[in-house]
C-alpha cells in the first residue's frame, strides 16, 4: 500500500515533521500554494535560557504569493542564525558532529528562494542524519488541478497514493468521506508520547527545531522520533 504525505516546506522543522516523512513511501512538498505570514514557512524556535527564541528569515512576499516564489530579502539573516546556533548549542554534545554541514549551508551558500532553502535542509537532514529512505517530490511535478481539498485529492490520485498520512490539525477541516470516495485511506498522525532527552534549560520543550534534538543526541535522534514507538510495539 503506497503511503503518501503532502506538506508545505518549513524552516528546519520540529521532529514531528520528520516523523511523518519516515511514515510514508513518498513525501510531496506542497509549495505551490499561498504563503502564510507568521507561520512555520520562514521561522522556527530554538531553546534558550528562559524558554525559546524565534529565528525568522526576512522575506519579500505579497499577500497572494506562492511559497515556491517567495524571495529572501536580506542575506544577513543566515549569518545571524548561524551565530545563534553557535551561541546556544556549541556546548551540546554533538554540535561539532554536524557543524561542517550546517556551517556550509548557512555561511557557504547564498539562498534567494525560501522553498529551495527549506527543501534542501529538510531532505539532507532526513537522508543524511536520520537515515530516512522516503522518496521526495515537489507538487509542481504533478500539475494538480482544482482548489483546496479537490486539488489535494487530485495530487494524491496522480501520485498513486493508497494511504494519506496527515497532521492531526487537519481533523478540523478534512472530511474523511471525501478520501473514502477517492479510494484513499486517511490516517491522522499522532504526535503524542515523544520521550524527552537531555535538553539545555528547563522546562523541556518538544516544539523546537529538530536541530535541538540532533545537537543533543546525535545519531540516536531517530530513536526519539520513531524508534521509541517501534520498541514499545516489540515489547522491549
Amino acid at each position: 500500500m503506497k503511503k503518501v504525505a503532502i506538506l508545505q516546506s518549513s524552516y528546519i522543522p520540529w521532529k514531528g515533521y520528520f516523523d511523518i516523512i519516515h511514515d510514508v513511501d513518498l513525501f510531496i512538498f506542497y509549495d505551490d500554494v499561498q504563503y502564510t505570514k507568521n507561520d512555520w514557512r520562514n521561522r522556527n524556535k530554538i531553546k534558550v535560557a528562559g524558554g525559546t527564541s524565534w529565528l525568522t528569515i526576512p522575506v519579500s512576499a505579497c499577500s497572494d504569493e506562492l511559497i515556491c516564489n517567495v524571495r529572501l530579502s536580506d542575506r544577513r539573516w543566515a549569518g545571524k542564525h548561524w551565530k545563534s546556533f553557535v551561541q546556544y548549542y556549541s556546548r551540546a554534545p554533538y554540535f561539532e558532529y554536524y557543524r561542517s554541514f550546517f556551517e556550509q549551508a548557512f555561511l557557504g551558500e547564498r539562498w534567494d528562494n525560501l522553498s529551495k532553502l527549506n527543501q534542501y535542509l529538510i531532505q539532507h537532514i532526513a537522508r543524511d542524519f536520520l537515515g530516512i529512505k522516503t522518496e521526495f517530490r515537489d507538487s509542481r511535478e504533478y500539475n494538480a488541478s482544482g482548489v483546496k481539498l479537490e486539488r489535494l485529492l487530485d495530487l494524491l490520485r496522480k501520485s498513486g497514493a493508497e494511504r494519506y498520512v496527515s497532521g492531526p490539525a487537519a481533523k478540523d477541516y478534512i472530511d474523511e468521506e471525501d478520501f473514502f470516495q477517492a479510494g484513499v485511506e486517511l490516517i491522522f498522525k499522532d504526535y503524542s508520547g515523544y520521550p524527552e532527552y537531555s535538553q539545555f534549560h528547563h522546562p523541556f520543550d518538544h516544539y523546537v527545531t529538530v536541530l535541538d534534538l540532533l545537537f543533543h543526541v546525535g545519531p540516536d535522534a531517530p530513536y526519539y522520533i520513531w524508534g521509541w514507538r517501534e520498541s514499545e510495539e516489540k515489547g522491549e
